[in-house]
C-alpha cells in the first residue's frame, strides 16, 4: 500500500541484481520543467536553445521481467465473481450505516476517485479519533499476498470485516451487530439475496466479507510501465528507462519485486538506520521478537498518488520517501538528480482509474 521497507536482501534480488546493475544507466532526467526532453524533438535549454537529446536507453529486459513479470504468491480463495455479488460489494462498500455512528464506509478512508486513500497521515473512524496507521490503498490489494501493514487478514475477503469491528475505525460491537445493521436496510437485505441464493439466511459476516472481497477484486489498474514489460516499446520515455535503471542499480528490487513492486514480502523498517517509530509492526500479531519493526512491502503501483507514505504517514513527498528509503535501508545517500531519476520511474508505475459498473 504505500512507499516501503526493507530487509538487506532477498534470494531473488541477490539472483538478479548484479545483472540489472550491470548496463549503464543513461544520464538522469533534470526533471519536468524547462531543460526537459520533449517527446519527438530536441529538449530545451532555459532560453530556448536546443540541446541534445538523451541516447537511448537500453533495458535489461530478461531480468526485469524475471524480477517484475511473476505476481505475488497470494493465497487462493473459494469467491467465484458473479455480477450479483460484486454488485453488492460495491452497496457495502460505499454503506455508511454500517459504522457505529452512521457516519463512514470503507469508501470514507479509501476514496476510490482518490486511488483507494485519503491523503491523510492517518485516518479518523467512527468517533473521529484517528488511528495508528496510514491508510493502504486498495486498488490492486487483492493482488498482494497478504493484507494490512502486519498482514493479519490472508485475504481481501478476510481483511473486508475486521475495520468494521475495530473500536476505533467502524465501532460496530460485533458480528451479531453488523447483521442487524444490515437487514435494517431493505436494499442490502435485497441484494444479499440475489448475491447468495440457494436458501437460508443470506445475510451473514461471512457473506460480506465475500461480497466486499469480490468487489475489490475488480479494482485493478494497468500502468505505462507494466505495458512497457509487456512488450508495448513506445509505452515509456528515456527517461523513464534511466529512471528504472537507476532503481535497480541502487538496489531497491531487493525488496520492492513482483509485478506489483512490492506487496510480495515483509521486511524490517530501519535496516541500516533506526527509523523512529513505536510500532512494532508484525510483533504485534506474532509475538516474535524477529518480527520486530516488520511491515508487509507495499506495492508501488499508483505510489505517485498515494502520498503520504510509510506505515505511520509521516514522509509528506515522494522524493522524500525515495531519498529516505535508500538512508534507511540501503546505507545510501543519494544525488538530488538520482532522486529525480528514480521518481520520474516511479511516476511510470500510476495507472489510470478504470471506470466502475
Amino acid at each position: 500500500m504505500k512507499i516501503g521497507t526493507l530487509l538487506p536482501c532477498s534470494a531473488l534480488a541477490l539472483l538478479f541484481l548484479p545483472a540489472c546493475g550491470g548496463s549503464k544507466p543513461a544520464p538522469a532526467p533534470q526533471g519536468a520543467g524547462a531543460g526537459a526532453q520533449q517527446p519527438g524533438g530536441a529538449a530545451q535549454q532555459p532560453g530556448g536553445a536546443a540541446r541534445r537529446p538523451m541516447a537511448p536507453v537500453r533495458v535489461d529486459m530478461v531480468n526485469a521481467k524475471a524480477l517484475f513479470g511473476v505476481p505475488p504468491a497470494a493465497p487462493p480463495v473459494d469467491n467465484p465473481s458473479t455480477p450479483e455479488k460484486v454488485a453488492l460489494g460495491k452497496l457495502l462498500y460505499h454503506e455508511k450505516s454500517l459504522s457505529k455512528n452512521g457516519n463512514i464506509s470503507c469508501a470514507s478512508c479509501h476514496d476510490l476517485a482518490n486511488y483507494g486513500q485519503d491523503g491523510k497521515p492517518t485516518s479518523p473512524g467512527t468517533d473521529g479519533k484517528n488511528g495508528d496507521r496510514n491508510t493502504p490503498t486498495v486498488w490492486n490489494a487483492f493482488r498482494q499476498f497478504a493484507q494490512f501493514w502486519d498482514g493479519r487478514a490472508a485475504t481481501v475477503e478476510e481483511q473486508a470485516v475486521l475495520p468494521v469491528l475495530n473500536p476505533v475505525e467502524h465501532g460496530v460491537a460485533d458480528e451479531a451487530e453488523l447483521v442487524t445493521r444490515i437487514k435494517a436496510v431493505p436494499a442490502l437485505v435485497e441484494a444479499f439475496g440475489k448475491a447468495f441464493p440457494g436458501g437460508g439466511d443470506a445475510v451473514t459476516a461471512k457473506n460480506f466479507g465475500l461480497a466486499v472481497g469480490a468487489f475489490e477484486r475488480t479494482l485493478a489498474t494497468k500502468s505505462p510501465f507494466e505495458k512497457f514489460l509487456a512488450g508495448d516499446q513506445g509505452a515509456v520515455t528515456n527517461e523513464v528507462k534511466a529512471g528504472y535503471n537507476k532503481f535497480v542499480e541502487v538496489g531497491c528490487p531487493q525488496c520492492h519485486m513482483s509485478d506489483l513492486f512490492g506487496g510480495s514480502t515483509y521486511q524490517k523498517t530501519g535496516v541500516k538506520k533506526p527509523y523512529p517509530t513505536v510500532d512494532v509492526g508484525r510483533m504485534a500479531i506474532t509475538k516474535s521478537e524477529s518480527d520486530k519493526f516488520m511491515f508487509k512491502v507495499p506495492t508501488l503501483l499508483n505510489v505517485e498518488k498515494t502520498a503520504p507514505y510509510y506505515h505511520d504517514g509521516k514522509i509528506a513527498t515522494l522524493e522524500d520517501a525515495v531519498a529516505n528509503m535508500a538512508e534507511l535501508q540501503l546505507g545510501l545517500t543519494l544525488k538530488p538528480e538520482d532522486v529525480a531519476s528514480i521518481v520520474t520511474f516511479l511516476k511510470a508505475l500510476t495507472g489510470p482509474l478504470p471506470e466502475l459498473k
